[in-house]
């Protein structure tokens, strides 16, 4: 299979590539760099790199030229820069994703697995989330994901493009990097503690959510790749977890305290957030989720971002 990977070089791209690259693939990796790094990708006599912006969409063909399939992962991944600059944010996730989409018909691609999000969903009526859940996003960026799904849904009809967005739930694990804004509560935790920094916990430290290693991440984004499943599926574990259980956890694998310092909750923040796993279940397997534990562990092992 050749494979087109925009945002290859990014924090879930990069263990992805790797996945498709142990799998037999050839892979062209398109990113700007702007939070993907270099350094991420392995040397493989299998892996092109092409710098570019998906925004640029004669870049994007001429890089995609020859491609069987698409992935595509790059985007303006932060809620809070989307609300700050919701422009530059639509320009990155809704225009970008079209090019991906008119390129991907006019190079004659067969199929196309994009990221979608959680946060397509806001504040969940019920739990947990599943595909038929109504959405009803609270950024630009969860909105912009949105009609993402709505666009690719709307070139499979005009075009019989098939496509499948993996709404991904709390990824974290090596490579996402804590002083980043676009990083995840969990290694924004990591980061400090390898530090002895206070960790800051907004509000009692009840909240909830599904948090999932991204190796598994890797595995199911590369598999979706050879499946002909179309639509949208949620990506997690199955399992939330409250913020204090996961601070246990990281002291457990520490082997000391962390400072706790619990400030005002946030406006707007979703208490509780869990998914239903069945779909992803029925398409690729029984798969073995990373421990919590074991996925701590990993991240706090890691080269510091």
């Amino acid at each position: 299979m050749r494979v087109f990977a925009s945002g290859g070089g990014g924090f879930i791209g990069s263990h992805a590539v790797e996945k498709l690259l142990e799998g037999g693939a050839t892979v062209t990796v398109y990113d700007n760099f702007s939070s993907g790094k270099r350094v991420n990708l392995p040397l493989h006599p299998a892996l092109r790199v092409v710098e570019g912006d998906v925004g640029d969409l004669d870049s994007v063909r001429r890089a995609m030229a020859g491609a069987d399939a698409v992935l595509h992962l790059a985007a303006q991944v932060s809620v809070r820069a989307s609300l700050d600059n919701p422009a530059f944010s639509c320009r990155a996730n809704i225009l970008g994703f079209v090019n991906i989409l008119q390129s991907a018909v006019e190079c004659g691609v067969k199929r196309l697995v994009y990221a979608s999000s959680a946060a397509v969903y806001g504040v969940p009526a019920s739990l947990p989330l599943d595909e038929a859940s109504a959405p009803s996003p609270l950024s630009p960026y969860g909105l912009e994901k949105l009609v993402n799904d709505q666009y690719a849904a709307l070139f499979a009809s005009l075009h019989g493009l098939s496509s499948l967005g993996l709404r991904y739930f709390n990824v974290y694990g090596p490579r996402q990097d804590p002083a980043s804004p676009y990083a995840g509560v969990i290694s924004r935790f990591a980061g400090r503690y390898r530090a002895g920094e206070p960790l800051h916990v907004f509000g009692d430290g009840g909240q909830t959510r599904d948090f999932i290693y991204v190796g598994d991440v890797a595995r199911i984004t590369a598999a979706a790749l050879s499946h002909d499943a179309t639509g949208v599926c949620n990506v997690g574990s199955g399992h939330a977890v409250s913020l204090l259980e996961l601070i246990a956890v990281l002291e457990q694998i520490g082997g000391q305290p962390a400072a706790v310092v619990h400030d005002a909750p946030q406006a707007g923040d979703i208490r509780h957030s869990a998914t239903s796993i069945a779909r992803q279940r029925a398409l690729f397997g029984e798969t073995a989720f990373t421990p919590l534990a074991e996925g701590l562990k990993s991240l706090l092992e890691s080269a510091p971002c």
